[in-house]
């Protein structure tokens, strides 16, 4: 095959997109692999469809091994560059960086030798996605299995070619040596050819106490790209002859179309329009092009009564079910709650509620689309890749196959990317303007139409001895979630259940899922039980907890905090709280100071203690933590989504108001490390226990008991005032 331009106008390595020209030439499949520098990702936009085909072909031929095989996990090229491919994606959470380190352990090469190949439907194996705190316990473990069966087979490789006994050779730093023999490195003893060898579930792992790249500090692989600009979000890519998407958006939430003139803006140059149904979008030479022309569509929507955020509380809890127990949601019911309540000498009956937060990523959603052959090439920020592909391929009713999502690193989610709406729009620009379009989505777009934290009602009604002991438990959350639903205290008498209901917004997953909601009114209804009992919150909880895990964090906080030792100075008040969510155990202790007379709350400092296992790197597990702690400051203090009948009222930040640099306390982390324990994910449960942790040091300070979140938008005058 002779040689062949290609206009590669579009070349992803890693988190790296240039722009140029290229030359293909008829390759085999080992020279393939080595033309990728050992498995790079490539995604090219072709002019020659036929070299296009054949590269893919290629690719597929490598990639689409059965998952069983190592060969579909990892591959190592002949200059020794180890290629990993994984389906889970960076979203800011330092996913590439610590997977990295669990592969460069066990095959005990240099960190700088792997290359991570994330969140590309055409190169990795399927993932469901990433979320649920899942990319460490799940895809950790998977790849740290893969490396060990690659360590195994190099090891069986180099013992055939330099004819030694496995016994006797020696792996480090990509090479293996023998006695008496010259050093080979991996990528001589491979030759680039895949590696076919099952993946075995039983070899064995390096020891955690012999890590040495592993739960290491190690920077993030690529973090000078992002200090620098080099990195390219999806929002930041340019294809020559791209066209910019716009999207005609309806004026409330479930309004349809009763008219609508496009006339001029078809007449605009340049400007494509697509009218589908209630979809209507234009795409157009520019950004500004692309907002005239949706300004000049002239349209009539049909709108119905829905329900404000006044009456949302009392909507939700009418139009929710009889009530779901076990399973998924993790409800339970146990013993009997009668009794429970008649054996108590107190009981506490209490409403917590919960307003829908927004989850205010840095980056909107964005998107390129791009169509060739029928085949449909996509760039966009997702949790989910290939859920996105399943999407794409049901709207254009084709096969998945011919769908390829491609996923660079992304600026956050926090559980809000798991759809694709911003993919779905921009391919349908590009397939009817027949060109490549770009659709980004502005902050109001962004705070409007993604989904939000549910909001919720929850009931809780318990029972309590004098001495201090549960004795019923009864817990109904109404459509927030059964994420953390569950007590972890010891009740003999438990009722637990989840009722979801028919939310006028749309919902769905957030850091932490439900948990937040549901720890946060578990940890407030314990924090007053102990005081109807006039017990330290902290012994009481202890009295009733025999999980070691969370008491091991609950009194690690506690002795940092210097809890018990101290009081708290005038109008000050110290609160704690804890919880466990998605193999994380934590606790944090509060201390805010209320000021009488404006009615301001400030967190004054935090202490948060945290243990998810056996730790893959601290540094990077600190900003976990961190993030989540100021995050949860947020939804804790002032974050709530405003809407009436069917429309936002508060879409930018100007409006919205998240934590800022005078909100955020003095905060300590304390890392709670178990190399005895497998490491779990963090992205998630260390947000749990910051909103009721504020909360009860509010009431310790006040003696008000506050029962919705967010807790004092307007601070706590009004409350004040009351007491």
């Amino acid at each position: 095959m002779n040689p062949k331009k290609i206009n590669s106008e579009i070349i992803q390595n890693g988190s790296e997109i240039v722009t140029g020209t290229s030359q293909a030439v008829g390759i085999n499949r080992r020279q393939f692999f080595k033309w990728l520098g050992g498995g790079l990702a490539v995604a090219f936009v072709w002019q020659d469809t036929s070299i296009l085909a054949a590269a893919e072909k290629e690719i597929l031929a490598f990639k689409k091994l059965p998952t069983e095989q190592i060969g579909a996990w990892l591959h190592i090229a002949e200059d020794n560059t180890v290629t990993v491919y994984t389906g889970k994606v960076e979203v800011g959470q330092n996913i590439r960086t610590s997977l990295a380190q669990i592969v460069a352990e066990e095959l005990l090469v240099p960190i700088s030798a792997i290359k991570m190949v994330m969140g590309d439907t055409d190169l990795v194996p399927y993932d469901a996605g990433t979320f649920g705190s899942r990319s460490t316990p799940a895809m950790g473990s998977q790849l740290r299995k893969t490396a060990i069966a690659a360590r195994e087979a190099l090891l069986e490789m180099a013992s055939q070619t330099l004819k030694k006994n496995k016994s006797a050779l020696k792996l480090a730093n990509g090479k293996i040596t023998a006695p008496g023999s010259t050093a080979l490195s991996y990528g001589q003893i491979v030759k680039g050819k895949q590696l076919l060898q099952t993946i075995s579930d039983n070899a064995p792992a390096i020891a955690v106490s012999q890590w040495k790249i592993a739960g290491t500090s190690v920077p993030k692989v690529n973090g000078r790209d992002f200090i620098t600009g080099r990195h390219k979000y999806v929002s930041d890519i340019k294809i020559p002859g791209m066209l910019y998407g716009k999207i005609l958006r309806s004026p409330t939430f479930g309004a349809t179309l009763a008219a609508i003139d496009v006339t001029a803006a078809k007449a605009m140059k340049g400007v494509t329009v697509v009218h589908e149904g209630d979809f209507v979008g234009v795409a157009a030479p520019d950004l500004s092009m692309a907002d005239k022309a949706v300004a000049a569509i002239k349209a009539q929507w049909k709108t119905t009564n829905q329900p404000s955020r006044a009456e949302i509380f009392a909507y939700l809890k009418n139009k929710a079910s009889s009530g779901q127990s076990g399973g998924r949601n993790g409800g339970t019911t146990k013993g009997d709650m009668k009794a429970g309540l008649a054996a108590a000498d107190k009981t506490l009956q209490e409403t917590y509620l919960v307003d829908y937060i927004a989850h205010a990523p840095m980056e909107p959603r964005a998107a390129l689309a791009h169509w060739e052959n029928g085949k449909l090439t996509v760039w966009t920020g997702t949790q989910r890749p290939f859920g996105v592909q399943s999407d794409l391929a049901e709207e254009f009713k084709i096969p998945e196959e011919k769908v390829r999502v491609i996923m660079p690193d992304t600026g956050s989610a926090y559980g809000g990317k798991h759809s694709g709406e911003a993919a779905v729009e921009a391919a349908r620009l590009a397939k009817a303007a027949q060109k490549t379009v770009k659709l980004t989505w502005t902050r109001p777009e962004e705070f409007t139409w993604a989904y939000f934290r549910p909001a919720g009602v929850i009931e809780v009604n318990a029972g309590v001895k004098k001495d201090g002991t549960l004795t019923a438990w009864e817990f109904h959350n109404y459509n927030s979630g059964g994420s953390g639903i569950r007590t972890p205290y010891e009740v003999a008498n438990q009722q637990i259940q989840y009722h979801p209901s028919d939310s006028p917004l749309k919902q769905g997953s957030y850091r932490g899922l439900a948990s937040t909601a549901n720890i946060f009114a578990l940890e407030s209804q314990m924090n007053d039980l102990a005081q109807l009992v006039n017990q330290d919150p902290l012994e009481f909880r202890l009295k009733n907890l025999q999980e070691p895990r969370l008491r091991a964090v609950f009194q690690q906080a506690a002795e940092a905090f210097n809890w018990g030792k101290t009081k708290p100075a005038k109008d000050h008040g110290f609160g704690i709280a804890g919880g466990t969510e998605k193999g994380g155990f934590t606790a944090t202790c509060a201390e805010v100071a209320v000021d009488r007379n404006t009615g301001e709350v400030k967190v004054i400092r935090t202490t948060t203690a945290f243990e998810c296992g056996a730790i893959i790197n601290p540094e990077h597990l600190d900003q976990q933590i961190l993030g989540a702690i100021v995050q949860g400051l947020g939804g804790a203090l002032f974050e709530a989504i405003d809407f009436e009948n069917g429309k936002i009222l508060n879409p930018t930040f100007a409006q919205y108001r998240v934590p800022r640099f005078k909100d955020t306390p003095i905060v300590q982390i304390i890392q709670v490390n178990r190399p005895d324990l497998p490491s779990a994910g963090a992205g998630e449960a260390p947000i749990v226990a910051i909103a009721p942790a504020i909360r009860n040091a509010i009431a310790d300070a006040t003696g008000i008991k506050l029962k919705k979140l967010p807790l004092v938008p307007n601070g706590l005058l009004v409350h004040l005032k009351k007491s």
